[in-house]
C-alpha cells in the first residue's frame, strides 16, 4: 500500500537526520565538552540576550526542569552567567559569557556547515515550505505528548518582561530572514538602535 511505503521513507528520514545529529553531538561533545541540548541551551541564550530559563525552555523545546539542569552545569563551566532581574528581582536572568561565546565559535564549525550551505542555498519558497512542513509535523508528533511541558506555539518571552520586547524582534527578525541563529545575531547587531 503507497501510504505504508510513505510512511516508511518518512521514518527512513527521521533516522537520518537522528543519525547526523546524533553524530554532530558526539563531535561537539568530544572537542567542545558540550552535549547537543547545552549548545542548543547556550545558542538560544547568546541569540536572545539576557533571558529567563522559562523563554529558554520555550525556545528550544524542552520543559523548564530540564533547561534549569543544562543551565547548572553550563554556569559551572564558565559559560553563562544568572543574575536577578533590575526591573523585576523575582525573575532570573541568563547571559553568555566570552567562554561561553568562544564555545559557539569553536562548536560553529562541527555543526555542519555543509548544511546550512545547502539549505540555504535553497530558494526562500523551498526554505519557508520546509520549516512549515517540519513544524507542523513536530506539532502533530508531540500532540499527545503530556510530557513535552512546551507550547511550540508561545512565543518568546512572552510573559518575560525583560526579554520579551528583544526576544520576539529577534526571532521575528530571523523568520523573516531565514537565517541561522547565528548569522541572525550578526543581522541583528547591525540593525540594532
Amino acid at each position: 500500500m503507497q501510504q505504508d511505503s510513505d510512511i516508511r521513507l518518512v521514518l527512513k528520514s527521521i533516522r537520518k537526520i537522528a543519525r547526523a545529529v546524533q553524530l554532530y553531538s558526539r563531535r561537539i561533545d568530544q572537542d567542545i565538552g558540550l552535549t547537543l541540548p547545552q549548545y542548543a541551551v547556550l545558542d538560544c541564550v547568546s541569540a536572545i540576550g539576557p533571558v529567563t530559563g522559562r523563554a529558554v525552555a520555550r525556545e528550544v523545546g524542552l520543559t523548564p526542569a530540564t533547561v534549569v539542569g543544562i543551565l547548572d552545569k553550563l554556569e559551572s563551566k564558565g559559560l553563562i552567567d544568572r543574575h536577578r532581574s533590575t526591573k523585576d528581582r523575582r525573575n532570573v536572568l541568563t547571559s553568555i559569557t566570552s567562554d561561553g561565546a568562544r564555545a559557539l565559535v569553536a562548536a560553529s564549525p562541527l555543526l555542519g556547515h555543509a548544511f546550512e550551505r545547502a539549505f540555504l542555498a535553497m530558494s526562500q519558497a523551498d526554505r519557508a515550505n520546509i520549516l512549515e512542513l517540519l513544524d507542523r509535523f513536530a506539532d502533530l508528533a508531540l500532540k499527545d505528548d503530556a510530557n513535552s511541558g512546551s507550547d511550540p506555539d508561545a512565543p518568546v518571552g512572552a510573559d518575560d518582561e525583560d526579554d520579551d520586547r528583544h526576544g520576539d524582534q529577534h526571532r521575528l527578525r530571523a523568520q523573516s530572514q531565514q537565517l541561522s541563529p547565528r548569522q541572525s545575531r550578526a543581522a541583528g547587531s547591525r540593525t540594532k538602535p
